[in-house]
């Protein structure tokens, strides 16, 4: 299939009906272009939808990120993992995996294997970011992000030697949990201080302030 590409300041229309979790409310329709496009590749009716900060707003748990705020990612907006973590899960795999299966957009280069576990703030191009919370992870690690074919148990079943609740945090309830990488928020996004600032590719990562061991981390 040809590339598809979007220009984001473009009028749209709106469509409603758009949900995620418990958040339902309006968004951006990119128009019958990408309509086809993803129709045609998922093979069922399919539209691309924007988040209209504009008028709508879905909260981060509160329990975690109180007042913060996100868009469609799956529950917070930044996710933070390392290579170092995937590095060590794919020497113990039969069959390496890449970073994709755990879709973080935050990946780090150059610390030690689950550092990014105890990370409670951490700083990028002037930029603060706290970690709220371990990312326990559902089935989506296992399946192939190129084809959306699932693989087997991999790497669920291996992660939960090692990576699991009972395993990591023998004091929280959530012990059939499997953990990787840390869920973040950014403390500028609630003012204009961040404006303008971004985070790139190669840029350095200053850890301010750590967890003193894994079960004072949330989860």
């Amino acid at each position: 299939m040809e590339p598809l590409k979007i220009p984001l300041a473009s009028e749209c229309a709106t469509i409603y009906d758009v949900s995620v979790w418990e958040w339902s409310g309006s968004a951006y329709d990119e128009g019958p272009e990408a309509a086809e496009w993803f129709s045609t590749f998922f093979g069922n009716p399919t539209r691309l939808v924007r988040f209209k900060e504009e008028s709508e707003t879905r909260l981060t748990d509160p329990d975690y990120a109180r007042g913060y705020k996100t868009m469609f990612s799956d529950g917070f907006p930044f996710l933070i993992t390392s290579q170092g973590s995937l590095d060590a899960l794919n020497e113990i795999l039969k069959e390496p995996i890449p970073i994709n299966r755990f879709r973080p957009n935050i990946l780090v280069e150059g610390c030690h294997p689950y550092a990014e576990d105890l990370w409670k703030t951490i700083r990028i191009n002037k930029l603060t970011f706290q970690g709220v919370k371990l990312c326990s992870r559902c089935k989506v690690p296992t399946i192939n992000q190129e084809t959306g074919i699932p693989s087997t148990t991999e790497p669920t079943k291996t992660l939960q030697t090692y990576r699991s609740g009972e395993v990591l945090l023998p004091s929280h309830k959530n012990k059939r949990q499997v953990y990787f990488g840390q869920n973040a928020v950014c403390k500028e996004s609630l003012s204009a201080n961040g404006e303008g600032r971004m985070v790139k590719v190669g840029d350095p990562v200053y850890v301010m302030r750590s967890f003193s061991s894994s079960n004072e981390v949330p989860a």
